[in-house]
């Protein structure tokens, strides 16, 4: 087979123009022998293509490629002639990856095939488990029901985000890993020796990517106690003893019983954090700073709430943003509001 030989020195630039000129042969991988690099070629080329290569010890060669594999390159492609193509379209694109775990949204209707779809995802993610999605997330303790379809029947993992690292069960606390983002602009803003309050802590997501860049104070409190057994542990497994105070309890009687006045307070609970917003502010001093989280279509309703929760105290938001869908009009709204 017609093949190029040039130094490796050189190769990617070479490579990267003989792409522009449709001439690589893609279905061949290209090798590497001692200092040299060998693209299989379409065709042989003329002197004038040889002329703008423009590099010493290039020449043109007849050698043995190895057959380029193309393997299925998303869920669908693993799909194909084994769910109806038209139906193909209807299964969720999206799905979390939590450590070694995935975690699928299926429709009802697609029961039939649930368990060759949890097959292809088990392949194309190259993860251990995969489970379904079964419930809403509910309950004070903010877990939700999971089918096993595919893999190891496994749901305890750990996962990895901008240097931490989680150990969950997903049968058993809440956790999201759309929120990397979230957390990491949360952390970018914390100062150094604040005094924080994680509301609604789970295993210590929030609390932990703000104690690994920062020296600070947090007081991370949850009511499941599976939630609270993970976070101790993941305090330890990010060598954060000290800097996060662990609690398990009600976060109105807990915080009522601590009298803090915090610099910064998360409430990370869309669903009903607007239920602690009194409790929250009473325990920001002032100047300190909110991080409050709600579903809603619009900013003006978490907005409102905030305001008309602090008065006399004067609001200011700092900033609104909608950080991910909830469902359809609805979303998952982040304000930072500072308190005076």
């Amino acid at each position: 087979m017609i093949g190029l030989k040039v130094p490796k020195n050189t190769a990617d630039r070479i490579r990267r123009f003989l792409l522009k000129q449709s001439l690589i042969n893609l279905d061949m991988k290209i090798k590497r022998v001692d200092d040299f690099v060998y693209i299989p070629l379409i065709k042989m080329p003329d002197d004038e293509l040889m002329e703008e290569i423009k590099v010493d010890n290039v020449e043109i060669v007849d050698t043995n490629f190895e057959i380029h594999k193309k393997g299925p390159k998303s869920l669908k492609d693993y799909l194909k002639n084994k769910v109806d193509n038209d139906k193909i379209e209807d299964i969720k694109k999206s799905f979390d990856i939590i450590g070694n775990i995935v975690i699928l949204e299926i429709p009802e209707d697609f029961d039939d095939h649930k368990y060759i779809i949890g097959e292809a995802a088990l392949k194309f993610t190259k993860r251990n488990s995969v489970y379904r999605k079964i419930s809403e997330i509910k309950g004070i303790v903010r877990t939700r029901e999971l089918e096993y379809l595919a893999g190891e029947d496994v749901s305890e993992t750990v996962h990895k985000e901008f240097g931490s690292r989680f150990m969950l069960d997903v049968k058993r606390v809440y956790f999201s890993p759309r929120l990397a983002t979230e957390r990491k602009r949360i952390t970018d803003h914390v100062k150094n020796n604040e005094i924080i309050v994680d509301m609604f802590a789970g295993i210590g997501p929030f609390s932990i990517s703000i104690a690994k860049k920062h020296k600070v104070k947090i007081y991370a409190i949850d009511i499941n106690p599976y939630a609270y057994k993970y976070l101790k542990k993941n305090i330890n497994l990010n060598k954060l003893e000290g800097n996060i105070i662990p609690i398990l309890g009600d976060v109105e009687e807990v915080l009522n019983g601590l009298n803090l006045r915090a610099d910064r307070i998360i409430m990370n609970l869309p669903g009903t954090a607007w239920n602690f917003l009194d409790t929250a502010i009473k325990s920001l001093k002032p100047g300190g700073i909110l991080h409050y989280y709600e579903f809603a279509s619009d900013y003006q309703q978490p907005i409102e709430r905030i305001i008309e929760t602090a008065y006399p105290r004067k609001v200011e938001i700092l900033n609104s943003r909608k950080v991910k869908s909830k469902s359809p009009g609805v979303w998952h709204m982040g304000i930072d509001a500072r308190i005076y």
